[in-house]
C-alpha cells in the first residue's frame, strides 16, 4: 500500500458508493469502501435507466432532460449491466391524462439526445435518435395478435408481438408509445463492480463492517467501525463520501449536521408465470395517479417467466407509514420498527403473498392471462433518501456541508455519474488530486470484469440473496434493435397491413 497516497473512506456500498470508488481509484487516490451487508449494491430496488424520467408525468421538462443525460453516462460507465429490451408506455382507459399531452415531452428528449449525439457519437448508446420514441395504433396491435412470436427480437414490431397478445386492448388508450428506456440488473452491478474494485491495489473493500463514530481529527477522520469479525477498529482518512443510502443521516448525526431529507420505504415483488417463460417481454408501463388504487403499474421483465412488479399504490410498493421526515434535533428520519426488520431481517411469508398476489392483480386488469402467475421470490426491498422536503423529485447529486466531507444523495442510480464528477472537482479543488490526473483518466473498470466470471458470480450473489438464478441474467445483452424503424403512420399501416397474410409471413416494419 502506498501510505503518500490521500485516503479516502467511502460509507456505503450501494450505487453512489461503488461508483465513487470506482472513479477515485482509477484517479489514483487509496479508497476504503466500509459496507455493513455481505456483498456490495444490495439496496432498494432499481430495474429501469430511466432515460428521460418517462415513468414520471408529475416532474419537470428540465428533470426529464437531466435524467436523459446521466441514463447515457450511467451506460457508457457501466454497459455490462445494460439489459436491451424497450419500454412500452400505457395509458389506461380510466386515467386523466392524454397520449397526446405526452408526446410535447417525447419530442423535447428526442430533440435532446440527437443534440447529445451531435455532441459527442459516443453518447448513441440507447439506439438512433430519431427512434428513441416510437407509436403504436391500434390498428398494428390488432395487426399484430395473430403474428407468432419471435425467440431473440430484433425490431420493435417483434418485441410488440407479445404486449399485443396479452394486453386487453379495450382498457388503454392509443396509441400505446415505446421509448428506448433500457433494463438495468443490480445483481451484475453487484458482482462487476466486486471483481472491478478487487483489481485495484488502492481499493480496500470491508464488507460486514459497520461504522459507529465518525470524528474529527485536526485535519482527518477518524472512523470507528466493527469489523467482518465484530472486533472494534479505528482507522484515519483524509476525506469522507457519505453514501449511506437511507441512513445518510446516521453520518450527519455522528458530525453534528443537522439537514432536512426524506426517507421513504418502497418494495416490488416478484411473479413467475410459467406459461410465458420462453417469451422475452418489453418492460410495460401502465400510467396511474400514485397513491391511489389506480397507481402506476410496472411490469419489468426478467429471463426464465419471472417479472418484478410495481404497483404505486398502499397495497402494493407504497406504505401509508412509509414516508417519514427527519425532525429537527436530527438529520436521520426514523422508519417504523416494521420496515426496519424487513430491511435487516427479512419478510413475514403471508405479507409477502398478500402483497405479491395483490400486484399480480393489479397487472391483470390489463393482461388478463396474468392470472396464471404466482408468487416467484420474496421481494426487492428497500428504502431510498429524498433530499429536502419533496417527495417528487427524481434528481439529485452531491453536497459538501463540511470541507473534505461529500454527501451523496442520488435518488436515481443513473445520477451517480453526475454525482461522483462533482466530488472529482471538490477534490481537484480542495488539493487532495491533481488536475494533471484527470487529463490522463482511462476508465479501464470494464476491462477489467471477465464475462463469464461476471455471470457466474452475479448467479452466486442472487442465490444468496434469495432470488432466483434466473435474475442474474439478461434478456438481451446486446442493442439490436433495426435503425430503420421509424414512427408508426397510421395510414400506411392500414395500406400495408391489408396486403398481409394472417401468419404475418412478410414482417411489417413502421
Amino acid at each position: 500500500m502506498n501510505h503518500n497516497k490521500k485516503r479516502v473512506a467511502i460509507v456505503g456500498g450501494g450505487v453512489a458508493g461503488v461508483t465513487t470508488a470506482l472513479h477515485l481509484a482509477q484517479l489514483g487516490l487509496h479508497v476504503t469502501l466500509f459496507e455493513k451487508k455481505t456483498s456490495l449494491v444490495d439496496g432498494p430496488p432499481w430495474c429501469h435507466l430511466h432515460a428521460g424520467g418517462n415513468l414520471y408525468r408529475e416532474i419537470s421538462d428540465a428533470q426529464c432532460v437531466t435524467l436523459l443525460k446521466q441514463s447515457i453516462d450511467f451506460v457508457k460507465f457501466y454497459p455490462f449491466i445494460v439489459d436491451y429490451r424497450p419500454t412500452v408506455i400505457a395509458l389506461p382507459l380510466y386515467d386523466h391524462g392524454s397520449v397526446e399531452a405526452l408526446l410535447p415531452r417525447l419530442d423535447l428528449l428526442k430533440n435532446a439526445y440527437e443534440n447529445l449525439i451531435a455532441d459527442d457519437s459516443k453518447n448513441k448508446v440507447l439506439g438512433e435518435s430519431e427512434n428513441y420514441y416510437t407509436l403504436y395504433s391500434r390498428e398494428k396491435m390488432e395487426m399484430l395478435k395473430s403474428c407468432s412470436t419471435v425467440k431473440t427480437p430484433s425490431t420493435l414490431d417483434e418485441w410488440m408481438i407479445p404486449v399485443a397478445q396479452n394486453i386487453d386492448l379495450n382498457t388503454v388508450k392509443f396509441p400505446l408509445i415505446v421509448v428506448q428506456e433500457y433494463g438495468l440488473n443490480m445483481f451484475r452491478l453487484a458482482a462487476g463492480s466486486m471483481l472491478a474494485l478487487e483489481n485495484f491495489s488502492n481499493v480496500d473493500i470491508k464488507t460486514r463492517s459497520t461504522v459507529h463514530d465518525i470524528q474529527k481529527e485536526n485535519t482527518s477522520w477518524k472512523l470507528i467501525y466493527s469489523d467482518e469479525n465484530e472486533a472494534t477498529q479505528e482507522e484515519q482518512f483524509n476525506y469522507l463520501v457519505n453514501a449511506a443510502g437511507f441512513r445518510t443521516g446516521l453520518v450527519d448525526d455522528m458530525l453534528g449536521i443537522i439537514t432536512q431529507r426524506m426517507v421513504e420505504f418502497k418494495a416490488s415483488y416478484i411473479a413467475r408465470w410459467e406459461e410465458q417463460s420462453d417469451t422475452l417481454f418489453p418492460e410495460i408501463i401502465f400510467h396511474g395517479e400514485r397513491g391511489t388504487p389506480q397507481g402506476m403499474a410496472q411490469f419489468t421483465p426478467y429471463p426464465g417467466g419471472y417479472f418484478q412488479l410495481h404497483g404505486m399504490t398502499h397495497d402494493i410498493t407504497l406504505y401509508d407509514t412509509g414516508l417519514v421526515k427527519s425532525s429537527t434535533n436530527a438529520s436521520q428520519p426514523v422508519l417504523e420498527d416494521h420496515f426496519i426488520t424487513k430491511i435487516d431481517k427479512g419478510w413475514q411469508k403471508e405479507e409477502v403473498n398478500q402483497r405479491t398476489n395483490a400486484a399480480i392483480k393489479h397487472v391483470k386488469q390489463f393482461m388478463p392471462a396474468f392470472t396464471q402467475a404466482s408468487v416467484g421470490s420474496k421481494p426487492l426491498f428497500g428504502a431510498q433518501q429524498i433530499t429536502g422536503d419533496d417527495p417528487s423529485l427524481r434528481v439529485a447529486e452531491v453536497s459538501f456541508p463540511l470541507p473534505a466531507y461529500a454527501r451523496c444523495e442520488i435518488i436515481k442510480v443513473s445520477s451517480s455519474i453526475d454525482m461522483v464528477k462533482t466530488i472529482v472537482e471538490e477534490l481537484v479543488a480542495s488539493g487532495y488530486l491533481s488536475s494533471e490526473a484527470l487529463k490522463h483518466k482511462s476508465w479501464i473498470h470494464t476491462q477489467l470484469i471477465d464475462e463469464e466470471e461476471l455471470k457466474a458470480y452475479a448467479k452466486e450473489i442472487c442465490l444468496e440473496r434469495g432470488y432466483p438464478a434466473s435474475m442474474s441474467n439478461r434478456n438481451v445483452e446486446k442493442l439490436t434493435q433495426k435503425s430503420e424503424i421509424k414512427q408508426n403512420n397510421l395510414e400506411r399501416i392500414k395500406h400495408e397491413t391489408a396486403h398481409m397474410d394472417s401468419g404475418c409471413q412478410q414482417r411489417y416494419r413502421a
